[in-house]
């Protein structure tokens, strides 16, 4: 049987960058409010001409070079998004295309859950023998959905994208995952207008039912719960414990819930990582640049082992177990 091991990491991020301070001249709000309850102090925001897939093209390429891969040898391409493109065609077509491969591709769409969903994808198809080298991307350009003078909303997210070159290997590197859904909330967080439900009217846009709108208070419940219970999972189905675990790398949505999270694993929090001082929120991003914030730094030694932990909307959470294959950078 085949392993999947990570062989390639790359990240992209746009070069606007917004502070706090800047979205307090707009908005009722304050870099201490923000700080204080979120930890963020800026973050990336996409330029005019920007897209999703061009954050994903960035990250993709970046990660193809450590891999020492070109376009040809890539065998499926899996891309996570909650802000494609466009409805059709999938933003992983439109990748495919600014990068030349000749590959598969399709979308994940699971909210800030996605790269985890889309790494089972990929793993899976490599177990299967149906693909020796999967790229995975997680892009988002979520403040394209947000609202700037909503201030719950427009000082969380931030842009941008992070790859994985996943291989063949006789060395196991991702071990186990557990993914869940719970559809009976959808209220919680979603984006209500523009697909079948809700097409685009006047009456749509001047409500403003094409920006995101969350329940903060149960985002934050469900997150305190979902990461450590999944993450649990996870462990217990590659055969580990939560002492074997180099670092926690949960999405990048809220400091307080990362803080709360360690406390309840009883994990020091050191070993829970968090970047979103700079990036705030990137969605289905968020995980792949930690992961690269990580490896460039020379944090990552061979044998680490990783939790990367997401939750989102859906509700969706998940968690993947990974072995650190790759030698130091």
């Amino acid at each position: 049987m085949s392993f999947a091991a990570i062989t390639g990491v790359g990240a992209y991020l746009p070069g606007r960058i917004v502070t706090n301070d800047d979205l307090a001249a707009t908005v009722d709000t304050s870099d201490e409010w923000i700080r204080t309850r979120t930890g963020i102090r800026e973050r990336r925001i996409v330029a005019a001409d920007e897209t999703t897939s061009d954050l994903g093209a960035g990250a993709a390429r970046a990660a193809l070079l450590d891999a020492g891969l070109e376009p040809d040898d890539i065998d499926l391409l899996v891309v996570g998004t909650s802000s494609p493109d466009m409805v059709m065609p999938s933003t992983a077509c439109l990748l495919q295309g600014k990068l030349g491969l000749t590959c598969a591709a399709f979308d994940v769409m699971a909210a800030c859950t996605s790269f985890i969903f889309a790494l089972q994808a990929a793993a899976s198809a490599i177990e299967s023998g149906r693909a020796r080298r999967v790229l995975v991307v997680g892009a988002d350009a979520l403040t394209r959905l947000i609202d700037f003078s909503d201030r719950r909303t427009c000082v969380l997210f931030g842009d941008g994208a992070g790859a994985f070159v996943l291989e063949a290997s006789e060395e196991q590197g991702v071990l186990g995952i557990d993914l869940g859904s719970d559809g009976t909330k959808p209220e919680v967080l979603q984006v209500p207008a523009g697909g079948s439900t809700m097409p685009a009217s006047h009456e749509t846009v001047d409500a403003g039912l094409h920006f995101l709108q969350m329940n903060g208070q149960e985002v934050f419940k469900f997150a305190v719960r979902a990461i450590p219970a999944t993450t649990k999972k996870a462990l217990a189905a590659s055969g580990l414990a939560l002492d074997d675990l180099t670092w926690l790398i949960p999405h990048q949505a809220n400091q307080r819930i990362l803080d709360t999270v360690a406390d309840r694993l009883k994990l020091p929090h050191e070993r829970v990582f968090s970047n979103i001082e700079l990036l705030g929120n990137t969605s289905a991003a968020s995980i792949p640049l930690a992961v690269n914030d990580l490896y460039t730094s020379g944090s990552l030694r061979r044998g680490d082992v990783l939790a990367l932990v997401g939750f989102g909307a859906g509700l969706t959470w998940g968690a993947a177990i990974v072995r650190w294959t790759k030698e130091d950078l």
